[in-house]
């Protein structure tokens, strides 16, 4: 293996670990204070659901949780809305599309009843900036704590 990318590899245990000793809190609880770039973690009870990374972190966690971000900006309360209304796979043809789940009202309900059940949930946070490492440190924890709503999958 390239020595160079095993180090990066081998160097992010420690981030995970504060990631997970991170302090959690809700949406409506953020933190004064929060790394500007980083990686965070959405958890229900004591499952772990979603890992995201970002160079924004505040206004992230807020397009994720804010009632009216749209769909492009929340894909985890979107995801979690597909869910809920037995929509398992994504469409790229109009029939199906974001847009047209968006126009429908049963789903649209499902997406913002999503945010507010987001809100809910714990966050937790480990600052990052190098943004190849936050990457790395993104599927590591994905992986890891094998978080079902995560999907490196290519559209």
């Amino acid at each position: 293996m390239n020595e160079r990318f095993l180090k990066h590899v081998e160097s992010l245990q420690p981030s995970f670990d504060a990631l997970l000793a991170c302090v959690p809190f809700t949406f409506s609880e953020l933190p004064k204070q929060l790394p500007d770039a980083g990686i965070y973690l959405f958890t229900e009870g004591s499952r772990h659901l979603y890992v995201g990374r970002t160079n924004r972190l505040r206004k992230r966690l807020q397009q994720h949780c804010r009632p009216g971000s749209p769909h492009s900006s929340s894909p985890f309360a979107f995801r979690l809305a597909r869910e809920a209304r037995n929509v398992p796979k994504a469409s790229y043809k109009t029939e199906g599309s974001r847009k047209h789940l968006m126009e429908d009202l049963e789903f649209s309900t499902a997406f913002s009843a999503s945010k507010a059940r987001m809100c809910n949930m714990h966050i937790r946070v480990v600052g990052e900036s190098d943004s190849f490492r936050q990457a790395l440190l993104e599927m590591y924890a994905a992986t890891s704590l094998d978080t079902p709503y995560n999907s490196f999958e290519n559209h």
